[in-house]
């Protein structure tokens, strides 16, 4: 089975002006063809996220008429804007709408559902998304809309604003993207109002952002985050608040954002794997944007010099938002709007910078969390995961039941290429249940094609296995299929093992349910609401690669090795002390470890040649 949201690296979509204007040319026909005679838009299988989506397709057919002066589209603007000010446009408070902080404000505002009080927890990024609908038409509304019905939406798209940043609490979901948007949104309206109003409008955004966001920042990694949904960093949604920023810099200037959005960037960049797989987020997993995160993938990619295009986008949403049938929904148009609009094109070529937090070179690619445990290891076209032992998560030694990868200290991490090796060695004290404190030394060296890595720790108690993975998904194409195998090969005896006890917190990857299925399954709240990692952190045990230790180590350590991907010839390691450090030699490489306590400042030290 394939997953289903995960698909080809969004780089990929052909993004020249031609390519836009057959993009646009197709939401013409579609949107000219569904025109009410009331002047909706909608999609008819809309029912969430509706309160911006024919004013979206407005605004789309507005910037097609500013390129292509089609005489068809100035009376389907003009009554589809009419509806939307008719029909859409709400003053009287939402039943049940719980982030109100003056009631009865008059103050216009976009509904999630149309239905009175049927979800009104929405409504706050819905009427961001409408502030963004409507000063995008209101930058096309040059020789296309009428004075009067051009004031009439300033009006709104004022309301809008006042509502958002007045009458309700800033940001009530703790969504970085939908604030983030809210700011763009003000910065936008700024440029339509008169000096003073706009002057104070635009204050108010910056401020907004440099207090109500910027001063929340969340970090992972090392790197400090716009919020999401309460976590640091979402899969889905982080890249949609790239975008946000690249935006917000575009039409502002203002450094701040190009800052902030290089961090985001460059964070990005060391969690995705080389082939463009990732999850993990508070809200979706699995699940990916796609157009909504061109713009900012693509500008910010450019800006640090990184292949931030091989995203995996879902190839559904390539260049809008669609319904089941394929049919255009205006929801997130502006996205379309502001990517035909920047010229920045995209940098195919990974970065030369090294990160921390990754490890990359060809198409291997380790992604590491904040405790420099893998978080992602991808090898010949395969993503493992970290792998679950009586409820602890991770990539490393497992002696009786208990994993040591938890940091008791200061990680220290040393960075070498040479020889066309790339390689990074973690250094880690761990404490067991014996309440010994032990160095844990994870080298991890690719050529490319194969990844090397071997883990060494002072001799351990029983009979302890490395835990080397969960395989979780191979590429198929332009799709990411379901797995639970791959090619590793180990010194000591390796086995791919699978839960033995039944039920969602025992994660078996042979079977149908998805690690995003299973992780809501485990959150504490509903689907949608619940975080799925912190549901992920429940479970139990998973399938699982277990590689026993290499024999002949030293006497005093335990010692592993383990190759991820194809090799040329047959897996070794050997293991001997030279002085204080260590000698590895494998088939591939030869690296000196130092001593653990580091040279004169604690740093690990690690010279490394090929064979």
């Amino acid at each position: 089975m394939h997953l289903t949201h995960q698909r080809g690296p969004l780089h990929d979509l052909p993004d020249t002006p031609e390519a836009y204007d057959a993009v646009l040319a197709d939401v013409v026909e579609q949107a000219l063809a569904r025109l009410t005679p009331e002047g909706n838009l909608e999609h008819p299988d809309c029912v969430d996220d509706i309160g911006d989506t024919s004013l979206g397709i407005t605004s789309l057919l507005a910037f097609a008429w500013q390129r292509s002066k089609d005489p068809r589209l100035p009376e389907a603007v003009g009554r589809s804007l009419a509806f939307h000010l008719r029909e859409r446009v709400y003053t009287e408070d939402n039943p049940g709408y719980p982030n109100l902080r003056v009631r009865n404000s008059g103050l216009p505002y976009a509904r999630y559902t149309l239905a009175a009080g049927a979800h009104p927890i929405g409504d706050w990024p819905s009427t961001v998304w409408a502030l963004l609908q409507a000063v995008n038409v209101l930058d096309a509304a040059e020789g296309l809309v009428d004075d009067g019905r051009r004031a009439e939406l300033l009006d709104v798209a004022r309301g809008y604003w006042r509502r958002l940043t007045e009458a309700t609490f800033f940001n009530p979901q703790e969504a970085g993207n939908q604030a983030i948007g809210c700011v763009v949104g003000g910065l936008m309206l700024a440029a339509h109002l008169p000096g003073p109003e706009a002057k104070s409008v635009r204050a108010r955004a910056l401020g907004l952002y440099r207090d109500e966001i910027r001063a929340h920042r969340v970090e992972d990694r090392g790197a400090a985050l716009p919020p999401e949904h309460g976590g640091a960093y979402d899969n889905n949604y982080g890249p949609i608040s790239l975008s946000f920023l690249a935006q917000a810099h575009r039409i502002s200037g203002e450094g701040i954002f190009a800052e902030d959005g290089d961090t985001l960037a460059r964070y990005i960049d060391a969690r995705l794997t080389g082939g463009g797989y990732d999850n993990g987020g508070p809200r979706y997993s699995e699940q990916h944007s796609a157009f909504e995160s061109v713009l900012g993938l693509r500008y910010f990619g450019a800006r640090i010099g990184a292949d931030l295009g091989r995203y995996r986008g879902d190839a559904r949403w390539a260049r809008h938002a669609v319904k089941a049938d394929g049919g255009v929904d205006g929801h997130f148009a502006w996205m379309l709007v502001w990517q035909i609009q920047d010229t920045t094109r995209w940098h195919r070529e990974p970065s030369t910078a090294t990160a921390r937090h990754q490890l990359r070179a060809g198409g291997v690619s380790v992604a590491f969390d904040s405790r420099m445990t893998p978080a992602v290891v991808e090898a010949a076209g395969t993503y493992y995961l970290p792998a679950a032992v009586n409820r602890q998560h991770g990539f490393g030694p497992v002696v009786d039941g208990f994993l040591l990868c938890r940091p008791m200290g200061e990680v220290r991490v040393r960075d070498v290429r040479t020889d066309g090796l790339t390689a990074k060695l973690v250094t880690k004290p761990v404490v067991g249940r014996d309440h010994v404190l032990r160095h844990l030394q994870s080298l991890y060296v690719t050529d490319g094609t194969s990844l090397w890595t071997t883990v060494t720790v002072e001799r351990l108690p029983g009979t302890p296995y490395l835990l080397a993975g969960l395989p979780y998904a191979e590429d198929d194409g332009d799709r990411v299929r379901r797995t639970a195998e791959g090619e590793v090969s180990a010194v000591g005896a390796l086995r791919l093992t699978h839960p033995e006890a039944e039920g969602i917190d025992h994660f078996d990857a042979r079977s149908e349910t998805t690690q995003e299925q299973a992780a809501f399954a485990l959150a504490a709240d509903p689907r949608g609401y619940g975080n799925p990692d912190e549901g992920w952190s429940h479970l139990v045990s998973s399938t699982a690669l277990e590689a026993d230790p290499v024999p002949d180590a030293p006497e005093d350590l335990h010692a592993f090795a383990v190759r991820y991907g194809p090799g040329t010839a047959p897996l070794t390691a050997a293991f001997a002390r030279d002085g204080a450090g260590l000698t590895v030699r494998t088939e591939a490489f030869t690296a000196r470890i130092g001593d653990p306590a580091g040279d004169a400042h604690g740093e690990p030290e690690l010279t490394l040649s090929a064979c």
